[in-house]
């Protein structure tokens, strides 16, 4: 009896170190695992997070930019708001501006995705990768599809975002820290940094519309530092949802959190946007109007190159800038279906952000 008893103690000892191990949230057992995605942080990691007070295994959050070829790591600090940890230059992208849309593109994604432990990827063949999740609930809801789109080493681009190996130890290294007892991390990827100098220069872009909705999310992050709820109805992102009415007659599903979780399908409920992130989209819409009424010049709607690479790396890479010229990403007008922004009422959207729009 006493020898069983100790033997369990042994069991559940062990179970509970396991759980408090980083590698464990890979589903992989230690063994399995290859040096790189076990390493500790770089010791220059760990001196910029106990400089900006920042838990080693506190929450983080990724945005790319694709024209300014930078990925930004941002983590959670000890007042619970997000702050920048620090800037990564991007090796390489490839496709040009504007979401992925089909299997084959070359297009690397854009849009807000969810990455969870099993998105970890420590045996990828380009040294580390992540898995952005491509295609999320919205992206199918648009008929978009491709597979394997990923944050990876090897500096090798084909819909992904390629850092150098690196670049991705320390990346990996602080997505497994943050993914320690935690459910899920957020990336969001973007054209270029939103703001209506861009914005206005891209104006005659196919993607402007579906730009000025990813937008909404990052204005939410940008004015408030903290991370926006993200949820897809009726083919369209809706950020900060509000918990519908007791008399809600559309079709919800609760999740193992009891939060209730939107139907793709579904009328879509008001977003409940931060005042200050209100104020920063209302400030940029009369900044864009005046750029647009100052006729500043617009930016080409293709490249004529596949994909781009941060100046950074271009003495160090020059054979694959030359490889970027010769293949031309689009002889074509992408199809892209419309995204519904009003309800039949006219309500929602219109009545939120009309004015923005």
């Amino acid at each position: 009896m006493i020898r069983a008893a100790v033997v369990r103690a042994l069991v559940l000892t062990a179970a509970f170190a396991a759980a408090l191990t980083p590698v464990t949230c890979l589903g992989e057992s230690s063994n399995q695992l290859p040096p790189q995605a076990t390493q500790e942080l770089s010791p220059e990691l760990l001196s910029l997070l106990r400089q900006k007070k920042m838990p080693k295994h506190s929450p983080i959050l990724l945005r790319i930019f694709k024209e300014e070829s930078e990925l930004e790591v941002w983590k959670q600090d000890t007042t619970g708001h997000f702050e920048i940890l620090k800037i990564f230059p991007i090796c390489r992208w490839s496709g040009d501006l504007g979401p992925k849309l089909h299997e084959g593109d070359r297009q690397a994604p854009e849009g807000f995705y969810t990455i969870t432990p099993g998105l970890m990827n420590p045996n990828s063949n380009f040294y580390l990768a992540i898995n952005t999740g491509f295609p999320n609930s919205f992206d199918k809801a648009n008929n978009r599809d491709g597979s394997d789109l990923m944050i990876h080493g090897d500096c090798l681009s084909s819909g992904c975002y390629a850092m150098t190996d690196e670049q991705i130890s320390d990346i990996y290294s602080l997505a497994r820290d943050s993914l320690l007892g935690r459910a899920s991390f957020q990336i969001q990827a973007y054209p270029f940094r939103l703001t209506p100098e861009n914005l206005a220069r891209h104006r005659t872009n196919p993607n402007l519309t579906f730009w000025k909705m990813l937008k909404m999310g990052n204005d939410h992050f940008e004015a408030t530092h903290l991370e926006p709820k993200v949820d897809v109805c009726n083919r369209r992102y809706v950020f900060n949802a509000e918990p519908p009415p007791r008399n809600w007659s559309f079709p919800l599903v609760l999740n193992q959190a009891s939060q209730f979780v939107l139907n793709q399908a579904s009328q879509c409920p008001a977003s409940n946007i931060a005042r200050r992130a209100l104020e920063k989209q209302r400030a940029d819409e009369v900044k864009y109007a005046q750029l647009l009424k100052d006729n500043v010049p617009a930016a080409a709607i293709y490249s004529g190159l596949d994909g781009g690479m941060n100046k950074a790396f271009l003495a160090q890479f020059p054979g694959r800038v030359r490889l970027a010229k010769v293949m031309p990403y689009a002889s074509y007008w992408p199809q892209l279906p419309p995204i519904p922004w009003v309800d039949k009422d006219g309500s929602l959207t219109s009545k939120w952000f009309g004015a923005l729009l």
